[in-house]
């Protein structure tokens, strides 16, 4: 049991890019698509954390509402959360405030916030 909170411990202190790194490793090896990646590592980040509140909204929204000032590694990291291509994860950020997910846990919501606000992004969950 130790082992398992060490390691949530360790995924909830990933950085973006640790976990780009660890997307293309389990892209590579395993087979399993970044965007599943993400979503693994933002269910584990919410995981160390309480979840009381989500008995009261089940299903979330990530609004981006400004890119910030690295507005590359934003369009990048949206690019990679979506599963979408380039120039749509680019219009996403251009037209900001705008849905990244929608209908999602309060664990993912909130791991895919962390992501993109420490790459720079302004965000907001609804």
């Amino acid at each position: 049991m130790a082992d398992l909170k060490d390691f949530a411990e360790q995924l909830v202190n990933l950085t973006v890019k640790e976990v780009n790194e660890l997307a293309d490793i389990l892209k590579e090896e395993y087979g399993i698509e970044p965007a599943a990646a993400a979503v693994a590592v933002a269910a584990g980040g919410g995981a160390a954390e309480g979840g009381e509140a989500a008995e009261e909204k089940s299903e979330f929204d990530v609004i981006l509402t400004a890119a910030g000032g690295s507005k590359l590694a934003v369009v990048k990291l949206v690019k990679e959360l979506t599963g979408l291509g380039l120039k749509e994860a680019k219009d996403i950020v251009d037209s900001a405030p705008k849905a990244v997910k929608e209908g999602i846990s309060k664990d993912e919501a909130e791991g895919i916030k962390k992501s993109l606000e420490e790459a720079g992004a302004e965000v907001e969950l609804k």
